[in-house]
């Protein structure tokens, strides 16, 4: 395709789109993958513990992530990210809990590739966990990996929103799409954007899943068509049923394991299989996050969430059983990172070229040991200075 500042779903051709998917397809090296699968690397977390650990080791772990993501297959899977599945059913129990309650309130959420009621979907899912059951929240949110992953293609201050997806017996297959922000236009609202932001709309969101259950290829895990990422104007393309018939043709399941991670570029073809099983209850916390200098796709009252953490977190601190680390780890997937926009009259730069943000508040009321109540009112003055 000749290079222009507005891509018309017409232009794209599905001989390009090949060549784009099935050329250069060692263009990446994956030097710390323990296995590639159907093109997909795939790395033994088990062995990347100390690399996550070490400045060094851990840059070039995340540069080659975010190569794959990029320039190679736009997948990888990281095996056994939660050694101990115990985390996984806790929080599983939660969202089971969750599900029944919004079923009897009568609430059958709408998926948005699938009819609703056709699947189990939990909206808002990470608000939602971390204030019905803080404790296992800071348990499932202090994995090292989740952060590293996301700030390997996101950078910091990345805002974390889930949700939760379970695939009964006999629920149908996706359709082949692409992701938040583009994939959720309509063709013609596509088409209105220039070139440049079609190539600047992936790099603003990471797409992810937590297995939550076994996912044996018959249980419908996600479908991928790797290096699918690499075509430009694939935000309109994938509607076309030639450019769908290509992918059914050529798409890879990668079967995953409870504790297994998988992420993916929001550009790749994908789409979740069809649960062939007559008994494996498929569910995913499906991880979206967001870069800082994009918009989340779910409005989350990060406020009240920090709230029900806040004490959990000082009573392990205090306790002495949490690593730093994990407690970085667990308030950047709760409160807002980054700054603006806020009102600068009432919450001027102090200090510096920006206001205190929310995680910067709370790490700073950990550090200090302040109690739940001075700390409540602290981050709810800060939340009406930054509307005022």
């Amino acid at each position: 395709m000749k290079p222009h500042r507005h891509y018309r779903e017409e232009d794209c051709l599905l001989q390009e789109f090949i060549a784009v998917v099935e050329g250069d397809r060692d263009a990446v090296r994956t030097t710390h993958a323990h296995s590639v699968h159907e093109h997909v690397p795939v790395y033994d977390c088990a062995r990347l513990d100390r690399m996550l650990d070490d400045a060094v080791d851990r840059m070039a772990l995340q540069e080659e992530w975010a190569d794959v993501l990029e320039q190679g297959a736009g997948v990888f899977v990281l095996k056994r990210a939660y050694a101990d599945t115990a985390t996984i059913d806790a929080a599983t129990a939660v969202f089971e809990a969750i599900i029944r309650d919004e079923r009897a309130a009568g609430s059958a959420a709408a998926d948005h590739f699938a009819k609703a009621g056709a699947n189990d979907r939990i909206w808002n899912a990470q608000q939602k966990l971390c204030v019905r059951a803080p404790e296992i929240f800071a348990r499932y949110y202090a994995n090292p990996f989740l952060v590293a992953a996301s700030q390997a293609w996101l950078g910091p201050c990345y805002q974390m929103t889930a949700q939760v997806n379970v695939v009964r017996p006999g629920g149908a297959a996706q359709q082949a799409h692409r992701d938040y922000h583009l994939g959720f236009q309509m063709v013609e609202q596509a088409q209105r954007y220039p070139a440049q932001v079609h190539a600047m709309s992936p790099f603003l969101t990471l797409q992810g899943a937590v297995a939550h259950s076994d996912m044996p290829v018959e249980s419908g895990p996600t479908k991928l068509l790797p290096f699918s990422q690499r075509y430009a104007p694939g935000y309109l393309a994938w509607r076309r049923q030639d450019f769908r018939d290509y992918f059914e043709a050529h798409q890879r399941q990668i079967p995953l394991e409870k504790g297994d991670v998988i992420f993916f570029n929001p550009a790749l073809f994908h789409a979740a299989g069809e649960n062939r099983t007559a008994d494996v209850q498929r569910m995913a916390n499906l991880l979206q996050v967001s870069s800082a200098y994009g918009r989340a796709m779910e409005s989350l009252d990060r406020t009240a969430m920090c709230e029900a953490l806040y004490p959990v977190l000082l009573e392990r601190i205090a306790r002495d059983d949490v690593k730093e680390a994990e407690v970085e780890a667990v308030i950047a997937s709760c409160a807002e990172g980054y700054p603006f926009p806020t009102n600068l009259d009432s919450d001027p730069p102090l200090g510096g070229l920006a206001p205190e943000s929310q995680q910067g508040l709370m790490n700073r009321a950990l550090r200090e040991a302040w109690r739940q109540e001075d700390f409540v009112a602290a981050i709810r003055s800060q939340a009406e200075r930054r509307s005022a």
